[in-house]
């Protein structure tokens, strides 16, 4: 591997955020130069095939990042979402991910938590984000409060109550977005009660 292609394998990999084999495919270099770059030390495997160069620091969002790049069509959504929006108290172990109903789901992907959603559920509310190169679907907070009550049989409704109560203290939706947010949840019934405690 000449030093040219060395240096064009670790520019990407930091101009990412995180490097898959099939992203040398792209650029024409082989994949066997991966296995070269880890024995020399200046990349390092993180998971299964995902890279990062060495030198590079993992951030607080490592983990949400990591799953856009290996599910690009999911949304970051729920507690996961909660943690991104700096919402409630929550900190989960596994990274919640939303895809749709018929999605493939690629395997081997460790701390992982899906849910799937259709239609508007699925498209609602999702905002683009860019982190460490890496770019990646989340869901508003409004639309992860309402998802919240939405699953609250799985995530409890202690979490969906002080992800609301967090999210309107700290402005971080408006009533009507809440509001618009349960109806397309279909938990408008529920939220009702505690979004007029709100006011």
């Amino acid at each position: 591997m000449s030093e040219s292609q060395t240096q064009r394998v670790l520019r990407i990999t930091k101009e990412k955020g995180f490097l898959r084999p099939r992203d040398l495919d792209e650029v024409g270099i082989p994949r066997m130069h991966l296995n070269r770059l880890v024995n020399r030390g200046l990349v390092q495997r993180i998971g299964r095939g995902i890279y990062m160069a060495v030198d590079s620091e993992l951030t607080e969002h490592y983990d949400i990042t990591q799953v856009s790049r290996r599910i690009p069509h999911g949304v970051i959504c729920l507690i996961s979402a909660l943690r991104f929006h700096d919402i409630g108290t929550q900190n989960p172990y596994e990274t919640w991910v939303a895809i749709d109903v018929k999605a493939w789901l690629p395997k081997h992907i460790e701390g992982l938590r899906i849910v799937r959603f259709s239609g508007v559920a699925l498209t609602y509310g999702v905002e683009e984000h860019a982190i460490d190169g890496v770019k990646m679907k989340i869901y508003s907070p409004a639309k992860t409060v309402a998802d919240c009550f939405k699953y609250r049989n799985k995530i409890g409704l202690d979490v969906a109550l002080e992800a609301l109560r967090d999210c309107w203290r700290q402005r971080k939706a408006t009533m009507d977005q809440l509001w618009d947010a349960a109806k397309v949840c279909r938990v408008a019934t529920v939220m009702r009660p505690y979004l007029e405690s709100l006011v």
